[in-house]
């Protein structure tokens, strides 16, 4: 038994002890993680080079990329770092920043989402309006609204978390520091505040998400509403990668926190995790990439200009 002032570190848990395994989950993850580093790269280079996507759209598309970037890179090298050297450690400040971090920008990516569902509600129900009620200032502060409340959310969860005195060892049941799995070192009925403060959080995202689905349930009824077909397909195909998007990112973190206990293990808990919390990052430039067209050619435009400016470059040195 200890308390949470004589723990300097924290355990976390490793996919599997055998030596082969544990090189082969490094070799998946950093798989996943460049794949990852070059999609959000992409997206983030593409929407920032070219001027035909200086738009609200793609605006909120760029703050997304770079949430998806900070958040796979927070705790995706720390656990490939521990599989490659087989230490599963992790000290308490350590434990505290990739908390920080992780709660910071998967809950900033939520509000960017439900930022984003508003956009796409404007330019279809009222496109007249576009200019006027999403101008780059109203875009500015969206995007800065998002953050804003994605840090407030961490800082409160990650102060009250480690605040809580811990008396049930140091041993986390996750590959990375969740709040759920440092509330079960807690003691007896000293967690019953952050509790309180996650249902709070909870009650915003459920919020958040009826928001989302309300601004669909409209713009479904608005694209019906369209006389020409093509306008009901290029309507359908600027709303499917965000909605996509949106389904896989609530799909997998419901299921990671909702999931009955009564179906929850530790190689289920484990690969769960990883569904939530590394998919949607590695995903989410690839659907975007797929379904929009602008983005295809704006990315083809930057990669052939690339490959012309080396070819230059080397015939110029030869």
């Amino acid at each position: 038994m200890s308390n949470s002032s004589s723990i300097t570190q924290f355990l976390l848990l490793p996919f599997t002890d055998t030596r082969e395994l544990q090189l082969l989950h490094f070799w998946l993850f950093l798989g996943i993680y460049l794949a990852a580093l070059l999609g959000n790269g992409l997206i983030i280079t593409t929407i920032a080079w070219d001027q035909h996507l200086h738009t609200p759209m793609y605006f909120f598309l760029l703050n997304l990329a770079l949430l998806d970037l900070g958040s796979i890179s927070t705790i995706v090298p720390k656990s490939m770092a521990n599989s490659l050297w087989d230490c599963w450690a992790i000290s308490y400040l350590g434990c505290a920043a990739q908390l920080f971090l992780f709660v910071f920008l998967i809950t900033a990516e939520y509000s960017m989402l439900t930022v984003m569902s508003y956009d796409r509600y404007v330019a279809i129900c009222k496109p007249l309006h576009y200019g006027t009620l999403l101008g780059s200032r109203a875009c500015v502060h969206m995007a800065a609204a998002a953050w804003a409340t994605g840090f407030l959310t961490a800082l409160l969860h990650t102060a009250n978390t480690f605040s809580l005195p811990l008396c049930k060892g140091n041993v986390l049941g996750q590959f990375f520091c969740e709040i759920p799995q440092i509330l079960k070192l807690s003691c007896s009925h000293s967690y019953l505040r952050e509790i309180g403060i996650m249902v709070i959080s909870a009650s915003l995202a459920f919020i958040c998400f009826v928001f989302i689905a309300v601004s669909y349930v409209q713009i479904l009824r608005a694209v019906l509403r369209i006389p020409s077909e093509q306008g009901r397909h290029k309507a359908f195909s600027t709303c499917l990668p965000h909605l996509a998007v949106i389904s896989l990112f609530v799909s997998t973190s419901f299921f990671a926190y909702l999931k009955p206990p009564s179906i929850s293990f530790l190689s289920l808990n484990l690969l769960v995790s990883v569904l939530y919390s590394l998919i949607p990052p590695t995903l989410n430039p690839l659907i975007y990439s797929m379904r929009n067209k602008e983005v295809k050619d704006a990315l083809r435009k930057l990669i052939t200009g690339g490959i012309s400016k080396i070819i230059k470059c080397l015939s110029s040195t030869l």
